[in-house]
């Protein structure tokens, strides 16, 4: 009963472990040092390289300061969205997206 246990518990953990899958380009090909990696049940976030771009928890999205930081990195970030980087300003600006690490004054 105590190695039943043990699994359980490995399974819980493996469980616990946020998932890193590379995007997908629209004709389908893998697209490299663009991921998004999802922790069930809490988060799903867009990384470009080692950079955080944006963070969806809950109702919240969160927007980080290498949001624009080069046009592959805007691409995929409007991808990830659904929306132009007009459309994300506008909500940064509006208080519905979260700047967590910049200054919204200076867009």
């Amino acid at each position: 009963m105590e190695e039943n246990n043990k699994n359980e518990n490995i399974i819980e953990e493996i469980g616990s472990i946020p998932r890193v899958k590379n995007m997908v380009s629209s004709s389908g090909n893998v697209i490299a040092n663009q991921f998004i990696i999802t922790k069930p049940n809490e988060f799903t976030l867009f990384q470009s390289y080692n950079s955080p771009i944006a963070m969806v928890k809950g109702e919240k999205t969160y927007i980080f300061r290498d949001f624009d930081y080069s046009t592959t990195t805007s691409k995929y970030r409007n991808l990830f969205l659904g929306e132009t980087k007009k459309e994300t300003i506008a909500k940064l600006k509006s208080g519905e997206y979260i700047a967590v690490d910049f200054d919204i004054q200076y867009l």
